[in-house]
């Protein structure tokens, strides 16, 4: 299919859903499958629906860098345990739009970059508001309840390895820089999550994103 039937088909599907409270939807996937790219091109087409959209990543609930490195470097136990302030997620962004919550949210409580606390101000969502929310290990046991509705991309690690050494070497230097830190820590922790939490279990849909031009909706079912 192509990238805009794979757009226009996930807005209607988010659109549709029913609830009293914002519209919780998940962008999950291992690293550099596409999530942030996918969950960016959503906001657009819903906002010309009429829809309020909260746009969140996970790197705005980093854990501080003594926590996410207590491990080591390169633990993969380190990476999928330590990196996420799952409790701040769920109180500051996740219960608040959620069923009976108070609508008061906040998009960011640290600033990965500076490892520094940042509170991000309060705001008020509305009822019919959608939160759009990316990141690594969203379905995992802690988490997996709090969606509205889950989108896992799916990419061979081979190839996310190969997109995060052109994506991230202002984080770590050379592309070989990088391809050695995603083998040694990265990847390791994403097989663990994908063990252990069984994402692809969970997603109301998964999307096979080896080439982002030409995904593949691999299962899709729309939530009640």
């Amino acid at each position: 299919m192509s990238r805009k039937e794979l757009i226009d088909q996930m807005v209607n599907i988010i659109a549709a859903i029913k609830r009293t409270h914002p519209v919780r939807v998940a962008i999950d996937g291992v690293d550099a499958a596409g999530k942030t790219t996918l969950a960016n091109e959503l906001v657009d087409p819903l906002e010309k629906l009429g829809r309020d959209v909260i746009r969140v990543s996970i790197d705005e609930f980093h854990n501080p860098r003594t926590i996410r490195y207590q491990r080591g470097k390169d633990s993969p136990e380190g990476y999928f345990f330590d990196s996420y302030a799952y409790d701040a997620l769920k109180e500051s962004l996740l219960i608040p739009l959620g069923p009976d919550g108070s609508l008061q949210y906040r998009t960011s409580i640290f600033d990965f970059h500076t490892d520094s606390i940042v509170y991000s101000p309060k705001h008020h969502a509305g009822p019919n508001a959608i939160l759009i929310f990316d990141g690594v290990f969203l379905l995992r046991s802690e988490l997996v309840n709090y969606w509205d509705f889950s989108a896992f991309l799916d990419v061979d690690f081979d190839v996310a390895v190969e997109r995060a050494s052109q994506r991230d070497q202002f984080l770590f230097g050379s592309a070989q820089d990088v391809k050695e830190r995603y083998w040694k820590r990265y990847i390791p922790g994403q097989k663990l999550y994908l063990k252990t939490c069984r994402p692809e279990r969970h997603a109301d849909i998964i999307i096979d994103n080896k080439d982002p031009l030409k995904p593949c909706i691999i299962r899709s079912f729309r939530p009640k």
